[in-house]
Parts: structure tokens; sequence; C-alpha cells
């Protein structure tokens, strides 16, 4: 993400769920080709608290075909992208098989990020230490109402990216961008030299343009979703091109 900011150019970052039914590795390249600068997978968790329904309806879906941890895993590994790759999930997940155990199995699969929502950074100081032996960055997120005092230990914590919650509540479409997206970019700013990509509620092309007007760039993710939830796997790669198109033009 540092050399896209660096290049003067905005991230598009696709969030995908891992296990669910079209969500392979031939996906992940045609995001890819589609001009994503990094993609982010969803490892399912029975309890996706920062999810909204179209996320959670795609967790449900993948654990109830038996998705596991590793197979998730194994598919971003074929896939063998030429950007990065960062998965998201639960504490439960990483702590499970042991911290260490969990960031070399991310290692091997080529994995270069991880972002744990539920994990605080005044908890974070395991998975840092795991993460930076490895050589994964470590993504925290800062939202809407984060003390002062937090947005330091986050900005010094972090590294790939800030994920920037653009708005109250769990992700999914918003109609508009909210204030509060703009709010907590500028909060976080002078605390860190990490890009600071906006996530939640970027429903549309445009929503993305308007939010990299102040951000290094965006996370889409239930937007990207909505499309395999209807059966429309080629409409995935379309919907992608256009919103890296938008946020090109930004």
């Amino acid at each position: 993400m540092r050399g896209v900011r660096d290049d003067g150019r905005r991230a598009f970052v696709p969030y995908v769920t891992g296990g669910y039914p079209g969500v392979d590795a031939g996906l992940l390249r045609t995001l890819a080709d589609a001009g994503a600068d990094a993609i982010e997978v969803g490892i399912p968790h029975s309890d996706p608290i920062m999810d909204g329904g179209v996320v959670q309806e795609a967790s449900r879906v993948a654990l109830e075909r038996g998705t596991h941890p590793s197979d998730v895993l194994a598919t971003i590994a074929e896939a063998d992208l030429p950007v990065p790759v960062a998965v998201m999930t639960y504490a439960n997940i990483v702590t499970h098989p042991g911290i260490e155990t969990f960031c070399g199995e991310l290692a091997d699969a080529g994995v270069r990020g991880v972002i744990v929502p539920d994990l605080p950074v005044d908890e974070s100081g395991d998975l840092a230490g795991a993460t930076m032996e490895h050589a994964i960055d470590m993504v925290l997120l800062a939202a809407p109402g984060t003390a002062p005092e937090r947005y330091t230990a986050i900005g010094a914590a972090s590294h790939g990216f800030v994920y920037c919650v653009a708005t109250y509540g769990v992700t999914g479409a918003r109609d508009t961008l909210a204030a509060t997206a703009r709010e907590v970019v500028e909060a976080m700013r002078p605390h860190t030299d990490v890009p600071l990509l906006v996530g939640v509620g970027i429903a549309t092309p445009e929503l993305a343009r308007e939010a990299c007007a102040f951000a290094d760039g965006v996370i889409v993710g239930s937007a990207m979703m909505a499309p395999l939830l209807d059966g429309d796997r080629a409409g995935v790669g379309t919907l992608a091109a256009a919103f890296s198109d938008a946020v090109r033009t930004s």
C-alpha cells in the first residue's frame, strides 16, 4: 500500500469470504487482473461481530460447507497472486492453534497481512511480535469515537495500512459516505506514516471515489460479495474493474 501511495495513486482492496462457493483461486486472480492493489480474504468465523448481513451470510454458508482456515490459506497459496493478500478473521481463529503457529501458516501460504477486528491494540503485543517474525503486516482498525490517545497507539502498532472504519455499525452497503469517514482519517494522519484506507459502507464506485479524495484508498467488502450471493460470479470481476477505475480517477 505504501508503494501505491508513494506513486501518487489510491489503493483499491476488495474483500471476499474464503470458503464461499465461487471464492476460489481463479476468482482471486480475476480480482487482481481487474486492478486490485491488494486483496482481503476472510477466514469465516461463527460470530463475525464486525460484519453485516451480506458477509454474515457468506460466513454461515462457508462454515456449513465445512470450511477450515487451512482451506482458505490453500486457496490463497494456489492463487499465487502478484498483489499482496491480507486475511481478516477473529481472535478465536488466531489463538486456537497458537498465535505463532497461525502466523507461520499465514507466511507459508504467502499471506502478507492480517486484520483481527476484535483484537484491541492494548492486547495486540503477542500478535505484533509473531507477525514481525514472519514478515506479515498487522493491520489495526481506527473507528469513530476512538480516544485520541488510542489513535497514537494504533498508529504506532499498525503496519501495511490502518483500516479506517467509516461509520458506526457493522459492514454493509450505505447510500452515502458518512462524515465520520473523513474525521477518522484526519484524526489518524498525525499518528502514523502508513497509508489510511477507508472501509465499511463503500457500496459504489462513486462512494469509493469520494472517499479517495481524503483517504489513501478503500476496502470494499459487502458490495463485492453481494453478486456472489446472487449467483453472479462473473459480475464480481466487472464490479471490481469499475471500483478500480473509480479509484484511479479520484
